[in-house]
């Protein structure tokens, strides 16, 4: 068992949070560069020298923003297989991560908390978590930005975790991988990793909510553009001649239904959502999100955006559109049903830190799900990240400290079963 101090058990955690929080790495959905955004490199480099400096020598980053390391098995402990723990260092591009101002909430007493700036207001009765969270350190930005906990937290877990292995040379552990990732927020984190060469046989990402967690099912995404055609004709002259593409566009996304949208859903009900919509009299584009848990379930759905669309047209004589389905990622509970001890192990070590594990599903995806597909079965590990992708997002410092702990258990239950 490694030394714990039982007053600050992983000291310099909420500091290395805090640093990563205040570093710029929002991802860009319309990028058609990888990674997506430069900035993400700033990050990506400081990681690079933090992984050096507890002893990971071969830590770099390539040019696709990839940053991997390994952590050499113990003598003895060579025919462990090989693990890996993995985070994204991108935040959601559709709220402000630059000039992020971590704010710290001591001794958490129940209510609601106000943030400094922008009258915004963490709600008691919409985050009911918080009840978990009487008596500790909530962390949140000033109002003005997200707080990048996803998955920022994640990265700070998992280096506080193999700074605690360095700290103990004679701590028994099989091999263990790093990988931290861009672009996951834009469905594109692992597109270019080559898993192979990896070489890990299990991974797990820290990119999980509530303490205990550990949850082994995704939506299966695609994403929809739906281009809506008109004519552009000059308006002083338009009479009974122009088509005004985005009216059309307009009429689509008035026509959606309200029942299976991201409001009107939970648990495992699928969603259509439109995100954003760009154009003008000429032609239109309206970019919708497709999810569904089964991935039969996302070809009615598909279908559904196309007849609309058409129904849209008809109400606009001359009007046209065309639709392209984009596939994101699939269920990873597919893929992990192969390698049951995945699951198995993650559930004892999450145990072993003293909390009861919370098996479920993610309204959402991670770079495990690709992971999973590519033959990495990688399940997703709780961080305490609350509230992801909005300005109210929030982190519990204790279930950080629990997430941090509960990566060196399952790297000693795997060293245990499998040395």
């Amino acid at each position: 068992m490694l030394d714990r101090n039982a007053d600050s058990p992983f000291p310099g955690l909420v500091d290395r949070f805090v640093t990563y929080a205040k570093i710029h790495t929002t991802s860009s959905e319309g990028s058609d560069t990888y990674p997506s955004t430069e900035r993400q490199f700033d990050l990506a480099r400081l990681l690079v020298d933090e992984l050096k400096a507890v002893g990971l020598a071969d830590a770099a980053v390539d040019d696709n923003c990839y940053v991997t390391a390994t952590l050499p098995a113990s003598p003895g402990c060579e025919k462990v297989p090989a693990i890996a723990f993995i985070s994204h260092m991108d935040t959601y591009p559709e709220v402000s991560g630059e000039n992020v101002v971590p704010t710290f909430h001591e001794n958490y007493q129940g209510g609601d908390i106000p943030l400094p700036k922008n009258d915004i207001t963490i709600l008691a009765s919409e985050n009911p978590y918080l009840q978990d969270c009487i008596g500790e350190t909530i962390i949140t930005a000033d109002g003005t930005t997200l707080l990048g906990a996803d998955d920022k937290a994640g990265i700070a877990e998992t280096m506080e975790a193999l700074t605690r292995i360095n700290e103990n040379p004679d701590w028994k552990h099989g091999t263990v991988k790093v990988l931290f990732t861009p672009d996951e927020e834009v469905g594109q984190g692992v597109k270019h990793f080559d898993v192979e060469a990896f070489g890990a046989t299990v991974a797990y990402t820290m990119d999980g909510g509530q303490r205990g967690e550990v949850e082994n099912e995704t939506f299966c995404a695609d994403s929809a553009i739906v281009t809506f055609v008109g004519r552009d004709i000059h308006p002083g002259y338009a009479k009974d001649k122009m088509i005004p593409s985005v009216k059309v566009a307009g009429i689509f996304l008035e026509s959606l239904p309200r029942e299976g949208a991201p409001e009107t859903t939970e648990g495992k009900e699928g969603y259509i959502h439109p995100i954003s919509i760009k154009g003008n009299t000429s032609e239109t584009e309206v970019h919708l999100l497709i999810r569904d848990f089964d991935v039969e379930g996302l070809k009615p759905k598909a279908k559904m955006i196309d007849e609309y669309a058409t129904k849209a047209c008809e109400k606009w004589p001359g009007s046209s559109h065309k639709i392209e389905i984009k596939e994101y990622y699939r269920n990873m509970k597919y893929d992990l049903a192969k390698e049951p001890r995945a699951m198995e192990y993650a559930l004892e070590g999450v145990k072993r830190v003293g909390i009861e594990p919370k098996q479920g599903s993610i309204r959402g995806g991670t770079d495990g799900s690709t992971l999973s597909a590519k033959g990495l079965p990688t399940p997703n590990i709780f961080t305490g990240e609350q509230a992801f992708h909005g300005y109210t997002e929030w982190v519990c410092v204790k279930d950080m400290h629990l997430a941090t702990e509960t990566i060196l258990r399952i790297i000693e239950v795997w060293t245990e079963k499998e040395a």
